[in-house]
Parts: C-alpha cells; sequence; structure tokens
C-alpha cells in the first residue's frame, strides 16, 4: 500500500479558527478524516508543526520510505532554504499546497523555495488543494520505497 505524508507547517494548527475569511472554517482534523475516507487505497499520515525544524526531522525520516509527500510549509514556504534543501535531500515527490491564493497576497508571498523542488504547486483553491495533490500523487509511477 502507497504511503503518502501531509506536511503542514506554521499556524495551520488555527485551520478553522485563524482567519476564516481567507482559510475557511473547517479544521484540518475534520478535512482529514474526509481525505481518509475518500482515498482508502493509500496509507495518508498527517503531521504539523510550528517549528521548522520538527518538519526537516519529518521529511527526513519518511522522505526514504513513503511514496509521496503534499507539503504547505505556511510562512515558512517564503523563508526556508533548509525546508527546499530537505526536499532535495529525498527521493520522495511533494506537491506544495497552499489554501489561499498566495499570488494574490501581500507581494513577500509571491515566492517560495519549495516550488521548485516539487513536481507542482497548487493554491487559491481551499483545502481541495490537498486532495487535488493526492490524487495527483497516486497517479505517478513511483518506484517501491527504500528500506533504509
Amino acid at each position: 500500500m502507497k504511503k503518502i505524508l501531509i506536511l503542514n507547517g506554521p499556524n495551520l494548527n488555527l485551520l478553522g479558527k485563524r482567519e476564516p475569511g481567507i482559510y475557511g472554517s473547517r479544521s484540518f482534523e475534520d478535512y482529514f478524516e474526509y481525505l481518509q475516507k475518500t482515498f482508502t487505497e493509500v496509507e495518508l499520515h498527517y503531521f504539523q508543526s510550528n517549528h521548522e525544524g520538527a518538519l526537516l526531522d519529518k521529511i527526513h525520516k519518511v522522505g526514504f520510505e513513503f511514496n509521496g509527500l503534499v507539503i504547505n510549509a505556511g510562512a515558512y514556504t517564503h523563508t526556508s532554504v533548509a525546508l527546499a534543501d530537505a526536499l532535495s535531500a529525498v527521493p520522495m515527490p511533494a506537491v506544495e499546497v497552499h489554501i489561499s491564493n498566495i499570488h494574490k497576497r501581500e507581494s513577500f508571498r509571491h515566492h517560495s523555495y519549495l516550488t521548485s523542488r516539487c513536481e507542482g504547486m497548487i493554491c487559491g483553491l481551499g483545502l481541495k488543494g490537498y486532495e487535488l495533490a493526492v490524487r495527483y500523487l497516486l497517479d505517478l509511477t513511483v518506484k517501491p520505497p527504500v528500506v533504509v
């Protein structure tokens, strides 16, 4: 069975409460349950942290074992060379997701250090972007995980 990790960065633990006009009123935990019911053919894992090092550690831990990564690094998207390097260091394909359209927001949000290290980027489609990213990763022809 394929394994896909959904990795959320800072402040995404506040989904459903934080700026509902931008991010909606649904918690990610609730949405993750929907994803698990929708994608029964894959083992979905979810991890969120407000700490850059914890996100790096998680990529390092699963990057040689999982079949794909859906990453919404939050504000680290625009600042973290370390996360970009971690994505380059592992063979696991990744799709970058943003709930809001980052190109319709402040100019500092228009640049992503992660996009060039990912298969693609989905932004502005709300939580639906996660579902589309998982579908894309499932459609990829991915080599079996390397067991280390």
